[in-house]
């Protein structure tokens, strides 16, 4: 089971809290027959457990010793020692061998101390075995006669006089009864206290295990997943959802970490109990086991019921969470898009449906589990009525003593606590292995952008090189998984060093695509992307991506200072490499803010202008080490003259390095080396400004649909 792996690295711990539960389950089964020991010999016995009673009178010891059988003559011989007194005195064999010698003495004892009723002469008896008159199997033959007139319930009617008989062995020789039973009580209930108390410790300290153990899983999980995520492409993410991994990744794991605790606290648990439950009632009384196997049996029947009509239901539950978390982020990210267009009761409408769907679901599996527990204490109600009531029987007939019904009734609560806590468990169980199975899913997603073999890795070749990063396109074409259509189309253009190249066209040309095939977001169709000559696809994606600076499309900004932000790629800040960085890309504004450079930037840079946290994700791709800086309509949100002044400052200071920039505005593009103009995925035309403008009809209606041509041909446009 998918849920079981995850014990795979906590090995120790199971081998631990499987034994420390075998300890506990030892207690909370003794418990019952201490229990019943008070009844039966603390009060009913008064606290006299054998009838080879510690002591015996010369008289009964004399009389026992003649009844004895010759297989047991020795044994009650080496049992007894006589004192100074006359008195005897319970051997450390005796004890040993206590078991054997109460079966060896009960009947004696009791025509001892019973003669009157048994109808026997023993004074006659002794002078007639002494004399040789009488021989052992004549006494035998009359004990045997004297038992058979009590009739079936013989065994049981000699073991209770016994008792009774030792009782008035021990009033014979002065024995303070009251302070043998008090101190029987005393004994029997501090055994009881320690059990207990050793039974609380051990839970918690399974607890506290099981509660690690599953937290440690949990947090494994979320690292494993979150780096798998991280490695995923474009493409799996898409396949996913956002909203899925997010759930995934919380709700998922919440329900696997919670049952790990259940599964060592109780899977592990339950059965042992279970099973210790029945072997503890067979050696108490197995005729009312019936009982226990009916019960168990109905509580079998409810679960499979419930199980059948709840499971399909628990299984539709995680998808509907994956659509409350779609819906509630698409709202959340979108609300200054909701409100300008006043569509907030269209939201509200759209969230309702998803959360009613969600609340059905779970309403209906809650009230079927609802009826669980009411038919489980129904269950053992009705089980503890039947045992009473047959116990009841048994315990007026003298088969059954009360200390034992006691214990039967709790050792059959024992049995079907165990059954219930398995049959609750698996209803739990089938929930959690869909969050199991689902956190798989993601885990053994292999993403389909990956580093290349060592043998065709060329990592070392990049690594020595220096200055500008010559990045061409060899007749690339692209298409998205699973459609037919390309993206881009027979491209083809090499990006030199020390030189500006900049990509332009209309809205869905492939713009972007162009610079996330360079990064190795996605793989090419067909064709090749190379720097230096080498094929991107021979380079480790370390290697690659150290090689470029990376500004996207859509500025982000991360929770911390703005410090921490613009020196993202380095492992430790460096304060100059910082300031430089923020210089170039005229982020400016940051000395007015209050704590400057230490200012801190709130999740996704809300705090800051679109603008401004345009230039400090320039800032941030400017403070690497690239050979080759990648500007994603990078600019778009500058005003003019901050636009103007940021390239002109990118050619000071950039020197050697290269630039590709993709841009909508003309003025952006002006100036570049390099044009290069796309169109439905091709590349209509390439070159100059000047070039362009007399060659390239496209580029040309593009310029002047957005400058005038004197702004195109004087110096307004820069």
């Amino acid at each position: 089971m998918r849920l079981i792996k995850n014990f795979a690295n906590h090995k120790i711990a199971v081998v631990i809290v499987v034994v420390l539960l075998a300890v506990q389950a030892f207690c909370d089964l003794s418990l019952p027959n201490y229990t019943s020991d008070i009844v039966d010999v603390g009060i009913q016995q008064s606290g006299v457990e054998h009838a080879s009673t510690d002591a015996l009178t010369e008289r009964t010891h004399d009389l026992v010793a003649i009844m004895e059988t010759e297989q047991n003559e020795s044994l009650f011989a080496d049992s007894y020692f006589q004192r100074s007194d006359g008195t005897y005195e319970l051997t450390d064999f005796g004890r040993e061998h206590r078991a054997e010698l109460d079966d060896a003495m009960s009947m004696p004892l009791v025509a001892v101390h019973y003669a009157d009723q048994t109808g026997m002469d023993l004074d006659q008896l002794k002078v007639a075995y002494d004399a040789g008159m009488v021989q052992k199997p004549d006494v035998q033959t009359m004990l045997d006669e004297v038992k058979s007139q009590m009739g079936d319930m013989a065994d049981s009617i000699v073991g209770q006089q016994a008792i009774a008989a030792a009782k008035a062995e021990y009033e014979q020789l002065g024995y303070d009864l009251n302070a043998m039973q008090m101190n029987y009580l005393l004994t029997t209930g501090g055994k009881m206290l320690g059990l207990a108390a050793l039974g609380m410790v051990i839970a918690v300290i399974v607890g506290f295990i099981a509660s690690r153990t599953a937290a440690k899983i949990g947090a494994s999980l979320r690292s494993r997943l979150f780096e798998r995520v991280l490695s995923f492409s474009d493409a799996e993410i898409q396949s996913f959802s956002a909203a899925s991994l997010i759930t995934r990744g919380t709700n998922d794991v919440q329900q696997v970490q919670m049952v790990s605790v259940m599964m060592l606290r109780m899977i592990l648990y339950a059965p042992i109990l279970a099973i210790g439950g029945i072997i503890m009632i067979a050696r108490t009384n197995l005729s009312m086991g019936w009982i226990i196997v009916a019960a168990v049996l109905a509580i079998a029947v409810v679960m499979l019921f419930l199980m059948k009509v709840a499971m399909p239901k628990f299984k539709i539950m995680q998808k509907l969470i994956d659509r409350v978390n779609l819906v509630s982020r698409e709202i959340l990210t979108g609300i200054p898009v909701v409100r300008a267009f006043g569509r907030e009761a269209h939201e509200e409408e759209r969230f309702d449906e998803a959360n009613l769907r969600l609340m059905k679901t779970q309403l209906f599996t809650n009230r079927v589990m609802t009826f669980m527990m009411p038919l489980m204490m129904l269950i053992m109600n009705l089980v503890s009525v039947a045992i009473i009531w047959f116990g009841g029987h048994a315990v007026d007939a003298g088969t059954l003593q009360t200390g034992d019904l006691i214990a039967f009734i709790t050792y059959s609560m024992v049995i079907i606590m165990g059954f219930l806590m398995i049959g609750m468990l698996s209803i739990m169980l089938p929930r959690a292995d869909v969050a199991a199975q689902r956190i798989d899913e993601v885990l053994k997603t292999e993403s389909s952008i990956a580093d290349p073999s060592t043998v065709v890795c060329r990592d070392d070749e990049l690594a020595a090189r220096t200055g500008g990063a010559e990045i061409a396109f060899n007749d690339v074409s692209f298409r998205y998984p699973g459609s037919q259509d390309c993206v881009l189309e027979h491209v083809d253009f090499t990006a030199k060093p020390g030189q500006t190249t900049a990509i332009i066209g209309s809205t869905g040309s492939g713009k972007s695509t162009v610079i996330k095939l360079v990064e190795r977001f996605a793989d090419v169709s067909e064709g090749s992307i190379t720097i230096d000559g080498i094929d991107i696809r021979d380079l480790s994606l370390h290697a690659l991506r150290g090689q470029l600076g990376y500004v996207p499309q859509k500025a982000f900004l991360f929770s911390g200072t703005v410090e921490e932000n613009v020196d993202y790629a380095a492992d430790e800040l460096n304060a100059e490499r910082v300031r430089a960085a923020a210089e170039i890309a005229q982020a400016d504004f940051v000395d007015d803010m209050d704590e400057g450079f230490k200012t801190e930037i709130s999740q996704g840079g809300t705090n800051v202008s679109g603008g401004q946290r345009q230039r400090l994700a320039i800032a941030r791709a400017l403070a690497t080490d690239a050979r080759a800086f990648l500007f994603d309509d990078s600019f778009s949100a500058l005003d003019y003259k901050t636009d103007a002044a940021l390239r002109h400052a990118l050619a000071e200071q950039l020197g050697g390095k290269t630039q590709i920039i993709v841009a909508q505005r003309i003025s952006t593009v002006l100036h570049a080396d390099q044009i290069v103009v796309l169109d439905e995925g091709r590349v209509v035309g390439c070159g100059t400004h000047a070039e362009l403008m007399d060659a390239c009809e496209p580029y040309r209606e593009i310029a002047l649909s957005q400058l005038s041509e004197e702004e195109l041909e004087g110096g307004d446009a820069q």
